[in-house]
Order: structure tokens, then sequence, then C-alpha cells
């Protein structure tokens, strides 16, 4: 206890690459490739309930795709283009994971165990072989241990539980809070640790020897290390559960554990190495409370998920970046000195790497901040509420030229449904967008256009980055305002339906009840895919044109996208 609770000089680079990582542990995963909703609500008194989720219609739309392959030929297909792109997603929780393992281990409570750990295996050992099995076998333990956690997970709640938890309210909820309070402990307030009747036990049994006692040494650091550790597992295993693929879990416990586990066995191998580290000291402690900050500042989001989908209109855009400006000022006063927590060691003097990082933070939070007059902001601008909750735009919208509108666009239709109810959802700049599908066949049939579906989400950050980087550049967004009828559907969104529009899905068989779970069960049964965003042009009797497409940010094949749904739309009348 008393190395762990050492002070000594921060160690050169390892703060710099400790922010830097878990920037990247903690970010949501920008190119997430589905994104899907699952529950219903009431709006009077908040009540959550059940909605039809996309994973429980997995099983049915595998028969669905057979017995439609004949008649859609063309989802089929998408359907195994998707398939394809799972292991890339699993290796990008892997990543994840590793990327949050690498963050633990310089945390004060393992970075310190490293040099006694390495000395027990290379001296008792006998022989540097038998040291380096040790080391491997001790490596290898904590990853089974942390493996077995994630699979645990994973087989309790199943996928189709996991797929549902991306915008239900009350783990988004329950996921803010804990986020707060591990960040809070980060920062010292209070330790989170499991009971030391557990860790003695554990410690006893490792006096046995053998590769019993081995193992039993790498769950007493798996234990002993839960205030350190806890926070960044419950961070990166249950991002990964929220994908709602059945082994993201375990991949992801498997990447934080090898990270874990890795130095080590390394250092076993090298023990000559270990003289080139930095001691431990009170930069460890540092590197705790950078993560506090960033876990507070992350918490934001998930609040914010629930907000949008059940708008309560609380957690605007302007509030999130007046937080998130505080929490970068306080971190950068922290880095120079300026503040400290009771348990931080003086700031005797500025460290290069603590410098930079400093540097970093401050120009971070500078950036941040013409945010709150409406600039986009366009490279967090996936994290943030979107800027039509801002209350305050000083800004003309995105900074591509408006492409001028052909004439001819009027509708008959006075009164757009469901306008007021998405207000707040993301806009382009010139482009008249339609909720109700009813509605977008109807002016289809006048303007005589195709119409382009867009499924999307509130808290869909793809579909953010296509309204931002996609849709505003020119060629794309003359396409848009002159040859397509624009329809939005949120396939997310809790808003419940009236009592004459609730009916039993024939696909799921489960009772929809939101104008959410609407949209997503049209897109499941009409469709065969669950995905967001995920473009479909038809025509007016609801026929999808060409082969429907996902997220696509390379613009010039996007633009092939829209010409070849103009010409097959020209071609059939």
């Amino acid at each position: 206890m008393t190395l762990l609770k050492s002070r000594g000089l921060y160690g050169n680079g390892i703060l710099f690459f400790a922010l830097l990582l878990s920037l990247l542990a903690f970010t949501p995963q920008a190119a997430r490739a589905v994104q899907t909703s699952a529950d219903t609500v009431s709006t009077k008194g908040l009540e959550f309930t059940d909605i039809p989720t996309p994973a429980d219609s997995i099983a049915i739309r595998k028969k669905a795709l057979a017995d439609s392959a004949k008649a859609h030929p063309v989802t089929a297909k998408k359907e195994t283009v998707a398939a394809k792109e799972i292991p890339k997603t699993l290796w990008q929780v892997f990543i994840a994971g590793f990327l949050g393992g690498f963050a633990a281990f310089l945390m004060p409570c393992i970075y310190p165990m490293l040099p006694l750990t390495v000395s027990f295996f290379t001296k008792k050992g006998g022989s540097r072989s038998k040291g380096i099995f040790n080391s491997v076998l001790y490596g290898l333990s904590i990853i089974f241990i942390y493996v077995f956690i994630g699979i645990l997970v994973a087989v309790i709640f199943g996928p189709a539980a996991l797929n549902g938890l991306a915008t239900n309210g009350v783990f988004n909820f329950f996921f803010f809070l804990l986020l707060i309070v591990f960040g809070v402990s980060f920062l010292g307030a209070f330790e989170i640790t499991l009971p030391s009747s557990l860790a003695n036990k554990l410690d006893e049994n490792s006096d046995k020897g053998g590769l019993v006692g081995i193992f039993f040494m790498a769950a007493t650091l798996v234990v002993v290390s839960f205030s350190c550790t806890g926070p960044i597992v419950s961070s990166v295993l249950l991002d990964a559960a929220v994908k709602g693929e059945r082994l993201g879990p375990a991949v992801s416990m498997l990447g934080f554990s090898t990270a874990l586990a890795l130095p080590f066995t390394l250092f076993a191998m090298f023990p000559s190495a270990l003289k080139s580290l930095p001691k431990s000291g009170g930069w460890l402690n540092s590197v705790k409370v950078v993560l506090g900050f960033i876990e507070i500042a992350f918490a934001l989001k998930f609040l914010s998920n629930v907000d949008l989908a059940y708008h309560w209109n609380l957690i605007d855009r302007e509030v999130v970046l007046s937080i998130w400006i505080a929490i970068g000022l306080l971190m950068g006063l922290y880095l120079i000195g300026k503040i400290k927590f009771s348990h931080d060691s003086d700031v005797t003097h500025m460290s290069v790497p603590r410098t930079f990082i400093a540097i970093i933070v401050f120009a971070f939070t500078f950036y941040m901040i013409p945010g709150l007059w409406g600039a986009p902001l366009n490279s967090i601008s996936a994290l943030l509420p979107p800027l039509s909750t801002q209350d305050f735009d000083i800004s003309a919208g995105s900074g591509a030229a408006l492409a001028p509108a052909a004439s001819g666009n009027t509708s008959s239709i006075k009164s757009k449904k469901y306008e007021e109810l998405f207000k707040r959802l993301p806009k382009v700049k010139g482009v008249e967008d339609w909720y109700d599908y009813d509605q977008a066949v109807q002016v289809a049939k006048e303007l005589k256009k195709p119409i382009l579906i867009d499924f999307t989400g509130w808290n869909c950050v793809n579909c953010r980055k296509m309204e931002q980087n996609v849709f505003p550049v020119p060629e794309v967004l003359s396409k848009l305002q002159n040859e397509f009828v624009m329809l939005q559907l949120v396939i997310d969104d809790k808003t419940e339906l009236p009592a004459g529009e609730k009916y039993k899905s024939a696909v799921t068989g489960k009772q929809i009840t939101d104008l959410g779970g609407k949209w997503l069960d049209m897109e499941i049964t009409k469709y065969d895919s669950n995905a967001q965003p995920f473009y479909v042009i038809v025509n007016e009797k609801g026929e999808a044109l060409v082969p429907p497409q996902g997220a696509n940010f390379n613009v010039s094949e996007f633009v092939k996208y829209l010409d070849s749904g103009i010409a097959a739309y020209k071609s059939r009348q």
C-alpha cells in the first residue's frame, strides 16, 4: 500500500499517451455500423416499456431473406454485405478495449505492481525460462478472468437485450449516473473497492504455488485494482454491449486484458528494460484525475441521448458545450498546477510532456467556445446534441454554398405532420424534410419525384456525420433540393402513438406503441434492415428503385447512388 501511495517525478511521455489513449477509448464509436432502438415510452410520466427491437427480428429476418430473395433481390444482397462487415466491427471493439486496458495499466493501482511482480517471477522461477513461463501463465490468467466476465455479460443479457441498450432510456440514464460516480471517484472523493475479504482469500490461495497459485495471483490483481480498473472496464464493456453483437463484450475484454497483461509478460522476458520506465509517483494520480474529468464529460452524452429521444428539451447543445468548456478549463488549470486535490503532490515545475498536454487541453477548450454561438465544431459534432437544439445560432448554417432550389417544388400540403415534434432534429439548410410516410407519398405523386427515405435516429452518430459532411456539399445538396422528396423517419423516437394507430408487428409479433417503433418495423418489414442511417430510394408505391445504402462518406459515390435512383425512377415513367 505504501508503494501505491508513493510520490515521484512525472514519467516523460506517459501522461501524454494516457490522455490521448483514454480519449480514444472513451469516444463512442464513430464508425458504428448499426445503431438501433428497442424501447418505447409513454410521455406521460416517462414510463419505459418494451417495443420490438431490431435484434428480436434477426432470426425472423434470416428466414425472411430466404423467402424474399426472389421478390427482393436488392435487400437480400444488402443483408449479405452487412454480414461481411461484422468482423471489422469486432476489431474496432477489440482496439477500443485494448486502449482502455493500456489506460488502466497506467493507473496507480496497477503500474507500481509491475516491478514487484516481474521481480517475483524472475527470482522465484529459478531460471529465466521458468520465470518467463510463469509470467506468461500469469498474463493468460488475467486474460481468462476478464474474458470470462465479458462472456457472462453476453450470456446473461443475450444479443437482443444488448442491442436494445443503445437508446433505452433507463440504461442511458443509469450509465450517465455510473460515469458520474466513477468520475468523482477518480477525482479522489472516495474509492470504489470490492470487499477486502475477497482479496484476502484470493491472496491466501496464491501462496499455494504452482499453476493454481499463479492463477490466484492474477485474480488478486483483478480484485485489488478494481477501484482503478472498474470504471474503465464498465465503459469499454458497455460500449461494446450496446452494439448488439453477441461476442462484443467478450472481444472487448480480450482487448482490455491483453493490454493489461502484456507488460507483465514482456518485462519478465526483458527485466533490464524496467530501468528505463519512469518511477511511480504523483504523475500516476494525475493520470487518474484526468480520466475522471473525461468520464464526467462523456457522461453528458448519455444524458443527452435520453433528453433527445424522450423530448425533455433540457440538455441543449449550448448546455453540453458550457459544461465541457468548464471541465476543460478545470483540467487545464489542474495540469499546470493551479488547482489540486487533497491527494495530489505539489507541482514544483512543469515537465515538457505536461506542458504539451496542457496546451492541447486549453486549445481544445478554446476551440469549443465559438460553438456557443452556433459554430458547427465538425470534429466533435457527432458527440454533441444537434445544432438545431441551440437556442442562439449566429451562424448561417453549414459553410457550403446552397444550390438554387428548382421551381415547382410546392405541394398542396400546407401542414407537415410531426413537424413540431422534430423541430430539434438536425436540419440541412435548403432541404425540405418530411416526417410522415403517407404525406411524402402524396408529395411525390404531385411533384413526380422519387422519395429518398432516410431512416435516421436521434442518437445516430453516423447520421450526424452524413448530415454535416455529405449532404451540404453542393453537388449532393442540389439533388436533394431538386430531384427528391426527402423523408426522415426517426426510428428511435419515443413519442407514443395514438391508441388507434398501435398495432402488432407481423414480423416481430410485438406490439408497436411508439412512433420510432412504427418506422423501425417498416424498415425491417419492407427493406429487411434495421440500420441507421439507411437510405432507400423508392417510388410512390414504396418500391425500392436501386439497392439501399448505409452511411457513405465518399461524396462522389453518394452522388452516383443518387443519380442511379433518379435514372431508375425516370426509366419507369
